[in-house]
């Protein structure tokens, strides 16, 4: 009984505060365009699919690359508000999954993109702005850099090439200066 009643005292605050939310039509009206999904979302319902990556990493400034192949599999999830891309392969020897989850908020008009991989146990979590020049999203954000424990600025740019090509970009500072750390090229399957 005792749960009963703590679980309806819960209900009833949760909807006294959606309530405060959304106490008139404007409320209501600005709730359902955060809610909807728009162009932005549409452009990266173009990225549903599965891809190969052709992978370069750069362990430091004028070093050669080390290479890799995978592959990425992204669908748009609940109801076309977010694109989710799983990513399987080989990386230095060892067996890489990562998963990201790229959106669009409406109300703040930039990309949010959060990532996760069996590299490390940090989430990263880039905003970025779309660039039409370069028909690509510019992701700025931090990552942990596991030998200081500190926060680092990382910078992804994602090329929209065509509807067939994307090129993924990232930029990481060593020193103050910023160099190229990844590149990614997809091609659809």
């Amino acid at each position: 009984m005792k749960r009963l009643t703590v679980a309806m005292l819960a209900f009833a605050a949760t909807c006294l505060s959606v309530r405060s939310l959304a106490q008139n039509n404007d409320d209501m009206k600005a709730m359902v365009a955060y809610a909807t999904p728009g162009e932005s979302h549409k452009m990266l319902a173009k990225s549903a699919g599965t891809w190969s990556a052709a992978i370069s990493m750069w362990m430091a400034p004028g070093t050669q690359p080390t290479t890799a192949t995978g592959t990425s599999t992204n669908e748009m999830i609940m109801g076309g508000r977010y694109l989710q891309t799983k990513n399987t392969g080989n990386m230095m020897g060892q067996p890489f999954e990562g998963n990201g989850i790229i959106g669009y908020d409406n109300v703040k008009k930039v990309f949010i993109y959060s990532w996760i991989d069996n590299f490390g146990t940090g989430i990263e979590t880039l905003t970025g702005t779309w660039d039409d020049a370069g028909k690509s999203i510019n992701f700025t954000g931090t990552m942990v850099d596991p030998a200081s424990g500190k926060d680092v600025p990382i910078r992804e740019v994602w090329k929209m090439v065509d509807d067939n090509k994307q090129v993924m970009e990232m930029y990481a500072s060593m020193n103050g200066k910023e160099f190229k750390t990844m590149e990614i090229q997809f091609t659809r399957k």
